[in-house]
């Protein structure tokens, strides 16, 4: 049996001390990584409280529960975060990758607990798929959230809006790794795809923009 809460503990808590030594930037994005770990650990528990309400098997609760409470609890933070401390737009998108990093590298951690880790290219795909999916709904929440809270009247429509594409997008990446053959394959594969590509994105804007003018 695995108790994460004692994983949390013991993961967080040298974290939670380094905020008494650093700074700025580094103390913001360390309480969020903190923060999304935490998520990850009350997520675990709704789902299970989901399942067992709609008396599910673990592979409808994965593609019909888990999307949604996760999605909804990571976004929480987020938007405390924006209300309260109202940062800069280029601030928001690393805040939305920090909680999602924390909530990945939590998820993992479990997992290892759980199974062990002695499947190294198991571990390597998963690290590159169920991680990678929450790090690419957090590029798409941060990327999301910093332009619509720019247009004050689409900033509740274009969240919920942002959410459900997350969502959605988080259910169909369940769907294809619970599916058998090639389709498990390009759901083990699309997420980090798709980060490359993004990055790739970011690379070329820059030198379009530049062209353009």
């Amino acid at each position: 049996m695995t108790y994460i809460e004692n994983v949390f503990i013991c993961i967080s808590v040298p974290l939670l001390l380094s905020l008494l030594l650093v700074k700025g930037a580094q103390r913001k994005y360390t309480l969020l990584l903190c923060i999304g770990m935490g998520i990850c650990m009350v997520s675990a528990y709704v789902n299970s409280y989901f399942m067992v309400l709609y008396q599910v098997d673990g592979v409808t609760a994965a593609i019909e529960i888990s999307p949604v409470c996760e999605e909804i609890l990571k976004l929480v933070p987020l938007l405390f975060y924006i209300l309260i401390f109202e940062p800069e737009p280029k601030e928001i998108t690393p805040a939305a990758i920090s909680v999602a990093v924390g909530f990945a590298t939590f998820e993992n951690v479990c997992y290892l607990s759980e199974n062990g880790a002695g499947n190294f290219t198991f571990l390597l795909i998963r690290g590159m798929s169920a991680g990678a999916i929450h790090i690419l709904c957090g590029i798409a929440v941060g990327y999301g959230i910093a332009y619509v809270f720019r247009q004050r009247w689409l900033a509740v429509t274009g969240t919920v809006g942002i959410l459900g594409a997350c969502i959605v997008f988080h259910a169909i990446y369940n769907l294809l790794v619970t599916a058998e053959g090639v389709w498990r394959t390009i759901g083990y594969m699309f997420p980090s795809v798709l980060i490359l590509g993004i990055f790739g994105l970011r690379l070329l804007l820059p030198k379009i923009h530049i062209r353009l003018e």
